[in-house]
Formats: structure tokens, C-alpha cells, sequence
């Protein structure tokens, strides 16, 4: 009897394949072989032959065949009511299909296999081999997609977006821009923003995803547009005196808008009182994306006033007086900005206007003015001037860090007339100059790039280069570690007196 039931079902074999070949001349017995022996991830097996062809859906996971479907519009009922019951409440307006690697294929056979549809749909649900459809949000450049992330829907990714462009740009700017308002021109001094871009490109469709993969809230979507996929982040224990300023000096040169943006859910204000023991994030955004906007700014600038030498034969050589003070003027800049992600990239002047003219000093001298000796009055070290880091600005800072806030590594000028009296270097300020102004006091200028190409005993006039602004020594970013000093030693805050710091 078994000898004959596997006769039978030789038989029926090579019945099936002499049936099959005229069907499909694209096939060989080989393949035909490679149908028979496909095995299934679930048991199933084969209850009887077909004369004709019929078609049969398979479902595959990974490559693999988990079965065949002897009725597919199960499938499509099955995962409705996966979505209803498993998805509906948190995931409204959407679906579920199959997942990533979850796949059915259409194709024509003569076999007639076992209906196991209820273990298919249950394997699909032990395994979670589902997707969600959500958003996709693609970001590429000219070199094409570099990263992909999925949201539950487009209302929290724009609201995202909006808080995270609200780091760069006051928002009622941003809102101006959105609606296409041109922003009037300045009338007062300060800045606003022009313009605002991505400069890549950013792609917003539907899309499948796992449910894994689907950020659902705006504060997720946030913290990927703040730093991708970077979530490594370092901290700061504020110390005692510590500023919002001294912070950003202390770790890797950040400004206090910078440490604020960060932070900004402790700190609302570059000029707040912080807590000694208060614990803020020091590293800065890392975002896939790059955030652009332009600005004008209309500021006042100095412009200085120089010193006239007048002869005078009634005074013996050498000897000098003033008789007229200098007078600085001053003049309205207008400058166009580009800020990438919150930090100032270029300043471009786009007009000038003198609102008052500088009157010069007058100095009488014998017959000529000594040179090296200083005037009194004090000039800023760089042009565009702006101060990173005040007197006091962390405990033990006597002294005000300057920067070029246009131009970081541009020239150091001698802030008034003197002769070099030292030229070195040490491992707190680097690189760095004190110019003796013959007149009781002294200047110090700190971190120069390179050392200053002028000997000591050089005589120096105000406002001639004396090197160029770096970071040597242990400083975070490129300024100019500037103070006064008297002959006596005795430090004084170059704001208090000396130079017009607003």
C-alpha cells in the first residue's frame, strides 16, 4: 500500500510538470523543482493538483516564505483591524501595511495548499511586521539624500521647525518673512533680519514606516533638527562669579547667545544671574541642516581723531604740550550680516554717513613731537570692535577680551603711541605685547596668533599694526586679551574711563 501511494504521487509530480511547461516557456523542470522544494517558515502543506494554473499569493519576511494565502482579502481586513485596535488612538488619520521586509508575491500554480491563513496573520502579530503610514521628512544636498527621518505628522515636524528657527531669529521677524512682508529700513541703531533660508534641501512626503521609527512629538522632532542623530552632549558646572559670557568663554569659545540658545529653556537672557552649582549644556547645535539668515545692522562707529605737530621755537627740543584735545566723531555704519546657525560669519559695510567729523589734537613741540610718547587718549586695539568676555566676566578676569566681529584674525593696533616694552610669550595669554606709552601708563595685548614682528624699543605710533589677533595660550576662540596698567602695577578696566564701551 505505501509503495503504491508514493507511485500515485510520482505520478501526480510528473503530471504536474508536463502540465506546467506549456504553460510558461519561460520556465525549465528546474525551476519547476525549486518550486517544489521552497519550504515555508510555517508548516504547510500540499492538498491536491490543479489541471490548470491558478493563481497563489505567497507572503515572504526577509527573503523568506512564510506562506500562502488562500485568501488575501483577509489580509487587508486583518490589518485594519490591527490599526484600530493597536494604532487608531495614537496614530489618528493613518493605516497600517506590511512591514519593510514583509512582502506578497502574485504568481501562477497547479498545487492546492493547505489554508493556514490564521497562523500567517497571527505571525505577522507575534513579529509586529507592521508599518505606519507617517511623514517623511528627507534632507539632501548636491551629493543627494543624506538622511531621512519619519513624524506622525506634518504639524509637529513645522512646529518643530518653527521653534528651532526661532533660535536664530526673533520670531516676529519670522513670521514677517513668512508672510513675504519686506522688512522698513532701520532707523535706529541695532539689527534685523532680511532674510532666512535652509541651505539644503528638505523633502516632505507621505511614507511606511515601523512605529519605532516614527517620532511623535515635537520635542522629538526638535532635538533631531537641533543634533541629527548626535545625542552625545557635555556639561558645565557653574561656578561662583560665573556669567552667561564667562560660560561660553570657558568652553570652546561660545558666545552668551550661543550658551542661551542651548539652554534656553534655564536661561532667557545673555545678561541672567546664574547659580553657582546650576548645571548647563555647553555643546553647540549639530544639526543636519544649515540655518541662514541675513541681517542689517546699523551701528555707530568711531571715527577717530588723529594728532597735529605744530613746531613751536619757544619750547626746547623734546619738550611737547597739548594745547587741543583730540576729538573723536563718529559715523552711522550700515552692514549687511551673514549668520549660519546663530553664529556671525561676514559683515559686508553697505553705507556710511559721518554724523560728526573728528576734531585732531593739537600737540606744540619743540621742534619735533617724541615719539613713543603716548597721548592720553586711548583708541580700540581692532577694528569692529566687540567684547567676548568683560572685566570680571569669570572670577579672576582683569581684563576685557576683544574681538573683530567681522573679520576674527584680522590686525592688533597699538591703542596709543609708545615704545615695545615686552614681547613674548607665557601659557595663559600666548603670544603677546606691552607697550609703555612714556606717559605713567601701559598697555597689554594677549593671544596674538604669531609673535609680533616688533622688537622691544620700537617706537610705535597709536594706531599702528603691532601683530594680529589668535588664540595662543589658553584661549577658546580668537580675541585680544586687553587691559591697562599703570607704573605701579596697578590694573585698570580699559571700559572705566579709557575707551567708549556703550
Amino acid at each position: 500500500m505505501k509503495k503504491a501511494l508514493i507511485l500515485i504521487a510520482s505520478l501526480l509530480g510528473a503530471a504536474a510538470i508536463v502540465l506546467f511547461l506549456p504553460f510558461s516557456g519561460s520556465r525549465n523542470r528546474q525551476d519547476i523543482a525549486a518550486v517544489e522544494q521552497e519550504t515555508s517558515l510555517l508548516s504547510q502543506t500540499i492538498t491536491g493538483m490543479l489541471s490548470e494554473p491558478e493563481k497563489v499569493h505567497k507572503l515572504y519576511s526577509s527573503g523568506q516564505l512564510v506562506g500562502v494565502l488562500s485568501d488575501v482579502s483577509r489580509l487587508d481586513a486583518f490589518l485594519n483591524q490591527v490599526y484600530e485596535e493597536q494604532y487608531a488612538a495614537d496614530f489618528p488619520d493613518s493605516s497600517v501595511s506590511l512591514g519593510k521586509d514583509v512582502y506578497m508575491t502574485e504568481e501562477l500554480s497547479y498545487f492546492v495548499y493547505e489554508n493556514i491563513d490564521d497562523q500567517i496573520l497571527n505571525y505577522l502579530q507575534e513579529n509586529s511586521l507592521f508599518t505606519l503610514q507617517a511623514v517623511s521628512v528627507e534632507f539632501s544636498d548636491d551629493d543627494g539624500v543624506y538622511a531621512e527621518i519619519f513624524v506622525k505628522n506634518q504639524d509637529i515636524y513645522e512646529e518643530a521647525m518653527q521653534e528651532y528657527l526661532s533660535c536664530f531669529i526673533d520670531p516676529t521677524e519670522l513670521a514677517q518673512l513668512n508672510s513675504g512682508q519686506t522688512p522698513s529700513a532701520l532707523t535706529s541703531y541695532g539689527s534685523h533680519a532680511i532674510g532666512i533660508s535652509i541651505a539644503q534641501t528638505i523633502t516632505v512626503s507621505k511614507a511606511y514606516a515601523a512605529p519605532s521609527e516614527i517620532r511623535t512629538t515635537m520635542e522629538e522632532v526638535l532635538e533631531y533638527l537641533e543634533y541629527g542623530d548626535h545625542t552625545e552632549k557635555q556639561y558645565y558646572t557653574v561656578q561662583k562669579y560665573d556669567t552667561v559670557a564667562g560660560v561660553g568663554a570657558k568652553n570652546y569659545g561660545l558666545s552668551a547667545t550661543q550658551v542661551m540658545n542651548i539652554n534656553r529653556d534655564k536661561i532667557s537672557s545673555v545678561d541672567q544671574v546664574l547659580s553657582e552649582g546650576e548645571v548647563l549644556c555647553v555643546t553647540y547645535f549639530n544639526s543636519p541642516i544649515d540655518i541662514i539668515v541675513t541681517k542689517e545692522s546699523l551701528r555707530q562707529e568711531t571715527v577717530y581723531a588723529d594728532t597735529d605737530y605744530v613746531e613751536n621755537a619757544e619750547l626746547r627740543q623734546g619738550v611737547y604740550q597739548q594745547v587741543q584735545e583730540g576729538v573723536d566723531g563718529y559715523r552711522n555704519a550700515l552692514y549687511r550680516e551673514r549668520w549660519v546657525n546663530g553664529v556671525l560669519m561676514t559683515g559686508t559695510l553697505q553705507s556710511s554717513v559721518e554724523v560728526q567729523a573728528p576734531v585732531n589734537a593739537v600737540v606744540e613741540v619743540g621742534t619735533m613731537q617724541p615719539s613713543g610718547v603716548g597721548t592720553g587718549s586711548f583708541r580700540w586695539p581692532v577694528d569692529n570692535p566687540t567684547i567676548s568676555c568683560q572685566w570680571g566676566c569669570y572670577y579672576g578676569h582683569r581684563a576685557i577680551d576683544i574681538q573683530n566681529m567681522y573679520n576674527r584674525w584680522d590686525v592688533i593696533y597699538a591703542a596709543d603711541s609708545g615704545i615695545i616694552e615686552e614681547n613674548s610669550y607665557n601659557s595663559i595669554n600666548g603670544n603677546y605685547v606691552v607697550i609703555d606709552h612714556q606717559n605713567g601708563l601701559h598697555t597689554y595685548y594677549g593671544h596674538m596668533i604669531t609673535r609680533s614682528p616688533l622688537e622691544v624699543g620700537t617706537i610705535v605710533e597709536k594706531g599702528d599694526v603691532i601683530g594680529s589677533i589668535g588664540m595662543t595660550g589658553a584661549a577658546s576662540g580668537p580675541h585680544v586679551h586687553f587691559f591697562i596698567f599703570d607704573d605701579e602695577g596697578t590694573r585698570y578696566n580699559p571700559c572705566d574711563g579709557f575707551l567708549n564701551c556703550g
